[in-house]
C-alpha cells in the first residue's frame, strides 16, 4: 500500500491514529475518516467522544468526516454501507488499527470485501508495547477517557497515555494496550493533526460497569 487515498476507521484513539499516521509515512493519502456513533446519541461508539471532537480531529488531519450510526445488530450493515461509498468517492482502501484479534481482523476483511474495498491494518502483528512505545515517541497526546471497572481500576480514568502509565498497568498485570477494551483514549495532538487539540476534561460517570470522562472542546475566551 503506497501512493494510494484511503479511508481511516477512525474511533478517536490511538490505535487508530497510529495506524493512520503509518498509512501517511507509506505514502497514502487519508481521503477520508469514517466513525461509528451509537444509534441514539451524539457520542461515538465505545470512545463515547462527542462529535466536535471527532470534527475537530478531522480538521487537524485535513480530511473530510463521514458519521453512521447504528446499534449492534444494524452495525453491519452501516459497515458495508459507509465502505461501499468510500469505494464509489474512488477510495479502495480502509486503513484498521487492529493488532491481533484474528477474528476481528477477519470479520473486517470479509466485510469490506463485499463490495470491492481492500482492508490495510498497519499495526498487525506487531508487539503490543513497541507499538506504544511508537505512538509515544513520534510525539502522540492521549488520555484515558473510557476505563470498563471489570478489567481495570477506575482511577486511571483521565491520565495521559505515557511510558510511566504503561509501566504502571503491566504491574498490575493490565495489558496496557487496552486491546481487550480495558479502557479507550481520545487522541489531542500529534504528527498528522496541524494544531494540537484543547479538550477540557469534565466529570466522569459510571454505567455498566464503564467509567466514562466528559470531555470537550475547551472554548477560546481570549477574546471575552
Amino acid at each position: 500500500m503506497t501512493g494510494a487515498k484511503f479511508v481511516a476507521s477512525w474511533s478517536g484513539g490511538k490505535d487508530s491514529a497510529l495506524a493512520t499516521h503509518r498509512a501517511i509515512k507509506a505514502g497514502n493519502t487519508p481521503a477520508m475518516l469514517w466513525t461509528m456513533f451509537e444509534l441514539d446519541e451524539s457520542y461515538s461508539k465505545s470512545h463515547a467522544l462527542p462529535l466536535e471532537i471527532i470534527q475537530a480531529q478531522a480538521k487537524q488531519i485535513g480530511a473530510p468526516l463521514m458519521i453512521r450510526k447504528a446499534d449492534w445488530a444494524g452495525y453491519e450493515m452501516q459497515f458495508i454501507d459507509a465502505m461501499r461509498v468510500c469505494k464509489e468517492h474512488g477510495i479502495p482502501q480502509a486503513v484498521f488499527g487492529d493488532i491481533d484479534l484474528e477474528d476481528h481482523l477477519l470479520w473486517v476483511q470479509s466485510m469490506c470485501a463485499k463490495v470491492g474495498m481492500k482492508a490495510v491494518h498497519p499495526l498487525w502483528e506487531e508487539p503490543r508495547r513497541t507499538l506504544l512505545e511508537e505512538f509515544i515517541n513520534e510525539g502522540f497526546e492521549a488520555y484515558i477517557v473510557v476505563v470498563n471497572t471489570k478489567m481495570m481500576p477506575a482511577e486511571f480514568i483521565g491520565r495521559r497515555f505515557t511510558i510511566e502509565l504503561m509501566d504502571e498497568l503491566e504491574a498490575l498485570g493490565i495489558d496496557s494496550c487496552g486491546e481487550s477494551g480495558e479502557f479507550h483514549t481520545v487522541v489531542v495532538d500529534g504528527p498528522i493533526f496541524k494544531e494540537r487539540i484543547a479538550v477540557k476534561m469534565g466529570e466522569t460517570v459510571e454505567k455498566d460497569g464503564y467509567v466514562f470522562l466528559n470531555c470537550e472542546i475547551e472554548k477560546d475566551t481570549s477574546a471575552d
